[in-house]
C-alpha cells in the first residue's frame, strides 16, 4: 500500500523543488512500498551485500528451501554448513546467525521500532554484526516506511543528486544534505524519486 503521507510529500515537494517535480510527472503512478517482515528484510540486505541481484536472489531461494518460513528460529536450527551451502560466504553466514540471534532473544527491540525515532533506531540495528548505517537507513525506509531519510552513503543518491542538481560533477556530502535542506520532513520521497530519475534505477535494499 502506498504510504499515507506519500501524495502529501508529493504535493510539498513539488511546490518547492522544480527538477523533483519534473521527475515525479515523469513516474506518476509508483511509490514507495514496505517490504515486509523485519527478520526477511534484514537478511536479505545481508544476502545481497557485494553481490550482483541475480546472485543474490539464488542465493535467498536456496535459502528459502532450507528454512521456507525464514524466521529467526528457522535459521538458528540450521546448522552453519547448511547456510554456507545455500551459497553464504562465512562472514554472511556468521551475519545471518548473529542477526537471528538478537530477533530471537530480543535484544533488537523489533516491537518497539515503529514507536522509536530513526537515530534510536538505527543504533539499535548497527550492533548486528552485518549491519551498518546504510542498511539501517534502508530498514527505515522500505520496512518502516519512515519519511525523512537521506541516506548519504547511498551511491545512487549521490550520483542522482549529482547529475539532477550539478551537471554531474561529484558533491560532498555536505553539499548533498545542504541540497536536500528544503525535502525536509519528506526526503525518504525525495531520494525514492531520485533513484527512479537513474537509468538503470540502482539497488535500493
Amino acid at each position: 500500500m502506498k504510504p499515507e503521507y506519500w501524495e502529501r510529500a508529493k504535493r510539498s515537494l513539488g511546490r518547492g523543488d522544480p527538477v523533483l517535480r519534473a521527475i515525479m510527472r515523469r513516474h506518476p503512478r509508483v511509490h514507495l512500498v514496505s517490504r515486509g517482515d523485519p527478520f526477511q528484510t534484514l537478511a536479505r540486505a545481508i544476502v545481497g551485500q557485494q553481490i550482483s541481484v541475480k546472485a543474490a536472489q539464488s542465493v535467498w531461494n536456496r535459502l528459502l528451501a532450507q528454512a521456507p518460513l525464514m524466521t529467526a528460529p528457522a535459521v538458528l536450527a540450521l546448522e552453519r554448513a547448511a547456510l554456507r551451502a545455500c551459497g553464504l560466504s562465512d562472514r554472511k553466514t556468521e551475519y545471518i546467525a548473529d542477526l537471528a540471534q538478537h530477533f530471537a532473544d530480543g535484544s533488537v527491540h523489533v516491537h518497539r521500532w515503529p514507536e522509536m525515532d530513526d537515530e534510536t533506531v538505527i543504533a539499535d540495528l548497527v550492533q548486528v554484526r552485518g549491519i551498518g548505517r546504510w542498511t539501517a537507513e534502508m530498514f527505515l525506509m522500505f520496512n518502516l516506511l519512515r519519511p525523512d531519510v537521506l541516506p548519504l552513503d547511498d551511491l545512487g543518491l549521490q550520483r542522482a543528486v549529482s547529475l539532477s542538481y550539478r551537471g554531474g560533477r561529484m558533491l560532498s556530502a555536505r553539499t548533498i544534505e545542504r541540497i536536500a535542506a528544503p525535502w525536509r520532513p519528506w526526503r525518504s520521497v525525495a531520494t525514492w524519486y531520485l533513484w527512479r530519475s537513474l537509468d538503470p534505477v540502482p539497488v535500493e535494499y
